[in-house]
């Protein structure tokens, strides 16, 4: 056995001499990130720095970096780093405001950006990330003007036509919109956001053939992207099938693989054996067709294909859309349960909320204090078709606990009279089966809704209340308020 003192060495330890390096890391740096490969720029220039820790031109570059790599907060704590040193570089002012409104702070992003202009007030980039921020803010009216400035600086500067593109579209100036994504197209032709921004404007305008062959887009989205992972085998594309087994794969949220099940008949009825891979609250819903869980192993297949690029290849226009009276029921056994649960009498379900986590929730969700409007001054019977902490926000009975999946959602609309809700699964649920449903919708809707109608063409059931102005959801409460009023 030896002791700590067998092991000592009998000289003191020296590390041995490192030599820094000649430059040679900062260049391969630089290469790395005029290549776009921003992780590989992030380590090569953060090792350069340990050597010249005061290299300014090394931590700017380092920021430049971790900005393409979406590495916010360091983006920050660099950009402030270096910023002590020279406070007036317009760059770091720039990507700490970038920075910020992607950290949801806008107001302090627009600061950002105003002191960048300030000191350089040609900066193309800076005019459009400002009009970003504006407009996450919601001033729109200051957005579109920072994008046009952005253009005219810059006529080469996609970005600034397709933010343009989608903020025209939010306002329901839907020809301009087109035009400033084509624009940005013609810059970029491999520009997926604005290809994007270009089918919501086209479906949002009712133009189903240009929209949905730009929806396919959605593939090659920074933001969506990583969902659509090819699977084995071919891409169904319309052809004659023969009695084919066709894999659907559901994508993006419960309303969407609601509103495009409709389709599935159409694949039976062209010889194809249709199979939907779905969310598994989903599958009891879909009883009448082949549904199987996202959760479980792919069954066999012949071909696949996403189920939003279905209305692309049946050629969908707003005059041939399927089953717009409804294609889904409810599962009597689970109705007559429902119906023991329930008083008798008219009644009325209510849903006030989308999920939380969808990226525009909070334009369409109303908040519950302004919901009351229309509860307290109706003599109507109110069932809470909401689901989890939510169901609780209005005083009425919640009946989450017996709401296991989208079939008990179904059977318990199917007692109902009528359906009143935001733009969430309710909507779309309601819809499909044919119930009465009233929806009410942001000024900014959604796509699938249209402009300036009351009516859908995807639910001839539906009944559309729309905000005047953004926000406004007292002229929406208090006109379903009226038209219940009537109704009862």
């Amino acid at each position: 056995m030896h002791s700590l003192t067998d092991l000592a060495p009998t000289q003191p330890y020296r590390p041995p001499a490192v030599v820094p390096p000649d430059g040679t890391l900062y260049l391969q740096a630089l290469q790395a990130l005029r290549n776009g490969e921003a992780e590989e720029a992030i380590s090569l220039m953060t090792r350069a720095l340990r050597w010249q820790p005061t290299h300014q031109g090394m931590r700017r570059n380092l920021v430049r970096a971790l900005l393409l790599a979406e590495r916010f907060e360091q983006v920050m704590l660099q950009a402030n780093a270096a910023l002590k040193a020279t406070p007036d570089d317009a760059e770091l002012h720039f990507a700490r405001g970038t920075a910020l409104n992607a950290l949801g702070q806008s107001s302090l992003a627009c600061a950002a950006f105003a002191r960048a202009l300030s000191l350089r007030p040609n900066h193309a980039a800076s005019w459009l990330n400002m009009g970003n921020a504006s407009a996450d803010l919601g001033d729109l009216a200051s957005a579109e003007k920072l994008y046009r400035t952005a253009i005219d600086l810059d006529a080469a500067l996609p970005e600034a036509q397709a933010s343009l593109g989608y903020l025209l579209t939010v306002q329901g100036r839907l020809k301009e919109a087109i035009a400033a994504c084509e624009a940005a197209i013609r810059l970029r032709p491999d520009f997926a956001q604005a290809h994007w921004n270009l089918a919501i404007a086209a479906l949002l305008g009712g133009d189903l053939h240009l929209g949905f062959t730009e929806y396919e887009w959605r593939k090659r989205h920074a933001r969506f992207g990583a969902d659509f992972a090819n699977l084995p085998g071919p891409i169904w594309d319309g052809t004659a099938l023969n009695g084919q087994t066709i894999l659907i794969r559901a994508e993006q949220g419960f309303g969407d693989a609601i509103q495009f099940a409709r389709y599935l008949p159409l694949i039976r009825a062209r010889g194809g054996n249709p199979v939907l891979v779905c969310a598994p609250s989903l599958v009891p819903l879909f009883q009448s067709f082949q549904a199987v869980s996202s959760t479980d192993k792919l069954p066999a297949y012949d071909a696949w294909i996403d189920q939003i690029s279905l209305p692309r290849v049946f050629n969908t226009t707003l005059d041939s859309i399927p089953a717009a009276h409804g294609y889904l029921g409810a599962d009597p056994d689970r109705v007559e349960t429902w119906r023991r649960r329930l008083p008798d009498g008219p009644k009325v379900g209510l849903a006030w909320a989308g999920n939380p986590k969808h990226s525009g929730d909070q334009r369409r969700s109303i908040p519950g204090d302004a919901v009351r409007l229309l509860t307290d001054k109706q003599n109507v019977r109110f069932i809470n078709l909401q689901f989890g902490a939510a169901a609780r926000g209005l005083g009425l009975p919640d009946l989450t606990e017996w709401m296991t999946d989208y079939a008990e959602t179904a059977a318990l609309i199917e007692t109902l009279d009528l359906i009143v809700t935001v733009d969430t699964s309710v909507a779309h649920l309601a819809g499909a089966m044919g119930k009465p449903v009233w929806i009410m919708l942001p000024h900014a809707p959604d796509w699938r809704w249209l402009l300036n109608r009351t009516d859908s063409p995807w639910y001839r059931s539906a009944r559309l209340f729309r905000q005047p102005t953004a926000g406004d959801w007292t002229s929406v409460l208090a006109e379903v308020a009226g038209a219940l009023s009537q109704r009862v």
